[in-house]
């Protein structure tokens, strides 16, 4: 865990009327974060040194952008996080910035400011879909009194929270091998492991249960809860599992998984980044069976 400054959560949604000395700025665009090409001015030494690669205060009035309409995360070294919209696309940057996606961020920044700026891309995400109320269409507000970020309508008085989608993920494991897959999507040829978004009415085991027969065609059993981890893409909720394979052979659906096998932890193919709580789940299942971490980055 980091041994830098910790972030405190705003309790409420209201900015400070004056700005810190230096404000952390996240200027989120889909998925993206506007950074520096190379780091700024020196930042006081209670703030990670790499924060000196998101936009100053002057960069973000640059822009257009008016700081009074920031979101106030909180703060992080007595220094106020605050997140802005940024919807002009990189025609609009000067040379000195650029939009970095998210799962790149991880590199970029630490495990302090990489939460952070997943909270910011959550909120602004939020904004910019709760514009107009969807009982009446008239133009949401916003309700700088909660804490949650809701945007409410002065009209009819509907309340819309940030959507939080609860979503599981598991390692299926049989003997000494488990299960991973990859899905096509990855933008490297990852094998990782299953996940799926929970249905209405259904506990987040019974959807384990139902997504890993879906995409692999197996049966699972002993399903034990292993942890959670906030995935900002836009919206997501991990939830983390293991389980026990009980029956059945793999047949994926060709559509949410292109190929999935049993490894050993002695054999693993390409798995994802350590940013990800499915590399902690494969990364405890070879220690469990090794005694050390996968060796890959």
């Amino acid at each position: 865990m980091s041994s830098g400054p910790r972030f405190l959560f705003s309790p409420s949604a209201a900015r400070p009327q004056t700005l810190s000395e230096r404000p952390l700025w996240f200027l989120c665009g889909e998925n993206e974060v506007v950074l520096r090409r190379e780091p700024g001015a020196p930042l006081p030494e209670a703030l990670p040194q790499n924060a000196a690669l998101l936009p100053s205060t002057f960069e973000v009035t640059a822009l257009g952008l008016d700081p009074a309409a920031a979101i106030f995360l909180g703060t992080l070294g007595g220094e106020q996080c605050l997140a802005l919209p940024f919807a002009d696309g990189k025609a609009a940057l000067p040379p000195a910035l650029g939009l970095v996606g998210l799962r790149k961020l991880w590199s970029l920044l630490d495990e302090t400011l990489f939460p952070i700026a997943g909270r910011a891309n959550q909120f602004t995400h939020h904004y910019a879909t709760s514009a107009f109320c969807g009982r009446c269409g008239a133009p949401n507000e916003r309700d700088g009194d909660h804490r949650s970020r809701a945007v409410k309508c002065p009209r009819c008085a509907l309340s819309v929270w940030p959507r939080i989608s609860p979503a599981i993920i598991t390692l299926v494991r049989r003997g000494d091998e488990a299960l991973l897959a990859n899905s096509g999507r990855f933008p490297l040829p990852f094998f990782s492991t299953l996940a799926g978004f929970s249905e209405p009415g259904e506990s987040l085991e019974e959807t384990l249960v139902r997504e890993v027969h879906e995409e692999v065609g197996v049966k699972v059993a002993n399903v034990n809860y292993f942890g959670s981890q906030a995935w900002p893409f836009p919206n997501s909720l991990m939830i983390g599992y293991t389980a026990r394979w009980e029956s059945g052979e793999i047949q994926v659906d060709g559509e949410e998984i292109k190929e999935a096998r049993f490894f050993r932890a002695t054999d693993l193919p390409m798995i994802p980044p350590r940013l990800s709580i499915a590399r902690r789940l494969i990364d405890a299942w070879v220690i469990e069976i090794t005694g050390a971490p996968a060796a890959q980055p």
